[in-house]
């Protein structure tokens, strides 16, 4: 079989114009990672429009890295899902070594000069690059926690961002879909706990693979970092007299059950131990002590008492109470809690976990008004398979200020394109069904305002402070509290090293007319790593926002 150029099989990144057929190549093994390996042609072009690498699909033995193979079998567009982007790989074939130590590959640098660009050039630059040796230069910031997958993100030394205060990157309104190079570490041992603001202290190399709809360094370890100390965060806002706080914390899909592996859809995704974990605790902490035991608690993600099985439960007592009494064991007060159960299956999340919104609440600070919890949007087609909006109405305990809480989590951006995705990259299917959620909220936020009612919609609104979404919400009535925020600290979550914020605190405008109305965001939770194989660790992936209300 003649043997065929490396960069003729990978082409553009995209389609393969090889694909289906059976080859002969060869080239230096400069990585792996569980499902095989990646061989580079020596003699490439490396500033070719082509890449000159490949990863051969070999679950099995993996040649050394730097050894020099001859490798045979079909080409490969694989294709997770329909909308997605394929990939080039060599399978169903077989690996000879050549040399074990072969020709050197030099990296390609990932810089800023060359990442941080428009995005159709970025995807081209990419696209080229695909299957072959790249790094990153000493002198990086991480820009997002580690997590349990052993992944980082990292900003080139060489950025002008503009960025947190604790070194992070803040979304850019005119670039939201912004992409900074990353790496995994696959073997743990390897694989540090990092905070957001540590440095790279010694180069990243590795093939560049594309994996859960982006480009990500398959890297090996150990690496080298400069910690970035993150200090625990307590507000500095109380309830007192007329004014009372309102904390916003989003559960995680919290449970106290250990599911069943036979009980659930996915036994890798949906078994865990929350209680075990710590994570009861830690959220207690974090109402107890860095809240300073608000009044109010609006709780997201909170899941039934038998978790992600798939039951007929739909009653979260039991999470209720073991939040309760870990609040208890930090110090904070005693609460009570609110909430109205989903139909089994309604609302979507997790399955099996019938996600839903609920309250908590200090019954000697704030008394709940008979009668005023409901769901709203039950039978609109915006809210069909959603979280419905949980309203409750307190009462000051200490006087006649009342305040319409409105907690949220509007409809998820999960099933948004990639930033490489084949077609329409960056398209959100669901951000018009979001504005229709933030009007039907409108809605009864307008019969609050006839009815001269204060009210605070707080909760996940899965979008940005200059969304379409928060503008259909606020209007020209009512003011979102993130704004209100510094804008080095206006992050309250991290996808892929880009800090946002997705929870947010609208008031009426006629609140803010001569009272006291504060916000703050704990960046703690947001800025902290995991330890790498270590799931559970962190009680929630958002950080915490709590807001400071005079009632009139």
């Amino acid at each position: 079989m003649q043997e065929t150029p490396i960069h003729r099989i990978q082409g553009s990144g995209l389609f393969s114009p090889l694909g289906g057929q059976t080859v002969a190549t060869s080239g230096v093994v400069i990585g792996t990672t569980r499902k095989g390996f990646f061989i580079q042609d020596p003699q490439g072009d490396v500033t070719a429009a082509e890449s000159q690498g490949l990863f051969v699909l070999e679950r099995g033995h993996k040649p050394p890295v730097g050894s020099l193979v001859a490798v045979a079998g079909k080409v490969v567009d694989y294709q997770p899902d329909e909308y997605a982007r394929p990939t080039t790989q060599l399978v169903g074939g077989a690996v000879q070594e050549l040399e074990f130590y072969g020709p050197e590959i030099k990296p390609v640098w990932l810089t800023a000069k060359n990442v941080l660009v428009e995005p159709q050039k970025l995807a081209l630059f990419l696209n080229s690059l695909e299957g072959m040796l790249v790094g990153i230069e000493s002198g990086a910031i991480f820009t997002a926690p580690s997590n349990p997958f052993g992944d980082y993100v990292l900003l080139p030394a060489d950025s002008d961002l503009v960025r947190t205060r604790q070194g992070g990157v803040l979304i850019d309104p005119e670039w939201p879909e912004r992409w900074l190079p990353g790496f995994r570490v696959i073997n743990y041992d390897d694989a540090p706990s990092v905070n957001v603001g540590a440095e790279l202290l010694a180069p990243i190399v590795g093939p560049l693979n594309f994996r859960v709809a982006s480009f990500q360094i398959a890297a090996a370890g150990p690496v080298q970092v400069r910690p970035a100390k993150v200090e625990t965060q307590s507000t500095t806002l109380r309830s007192d007299g007329s004014g009372i706080t309102v904390l916003t914390l989003n559960g995680f899909n919290l449970d106290p059950h250990r599911e069943n592996p036979a009980k659930v859809n996915d036994p890798r995704r949906d078994v865990d131990d929350d209680v075990g974990d710590g994570r009861f605790d830690a959220l207690g902490r974090a109402i107890a002590r860095d809240a300073a035991g608000p009044a109010i608690v609006a709780l997201q993600e909170i899941q039934d008492d038998d978790g992600a099985e798939l039951t007929t439960t739909v009653q979260a007592e039991r999470t209720y109470d073991f939040l309760i009494a870990a609040v208890q064991r930090a110090g904070g007060p005693q609460y009570r809690w609110l909430d109205i159960p989903p139909a089994s299956e309604a609302d979507g999340g997790q399955p099996g976990g019938n996600i839903r919104n609920a309250y908590l609440y200090d019954p000697q600070r704030v008394s709940f008004v008979e009668g005023s919890l409901q769901r709203l949007g039950e039978g609109s087609p915006a809210f069909e398979g959603s979280r419905k909006p949980l309203a409750a109405r307190f009462r000051l305990a200490s006087g006649t200020g009342e305040l319409e809480v409105v907690n949220v989590h509007l409809a998820s951006k999960r099933h948004q394109n990639g930033l490489f995705a084949p077609e329409a990259p960056g398209f959100d299917s669901r951000e018009a069904l979001r504005v229709q959620q933030a009007e039907l909220i409108g809605e009864h936020l307008a019969r609050l305002r006839e009815q001269e009612v204060d009210y605070y919609v707080t909760g996940d609104f899965n979008d940005f402070e200059f969304s379409a979404t928060l503008r259909a919400l606020t209007g020209d009535h009512s003011t979102n509290l993130v704004n209100t925020v510094p804008q080095q600290l206006r992050f309250d979550y991290n996808h892929r090293g880009i800090s946002q914020a997705l929870m947010h605190g609208v008031v009426g405008n006629r609140q803010l007319e001569g009272r006291k109305i504060e916000y703050e965001i704990l960046h703690a939770n947001a800025l902290l790593g995991s330890r790498p194989g270590r799931t559970g660790e962190k009680a929630s992936d958002h950080a915490y926002v709590i807001a400071g209300l005079e009632l009139g």
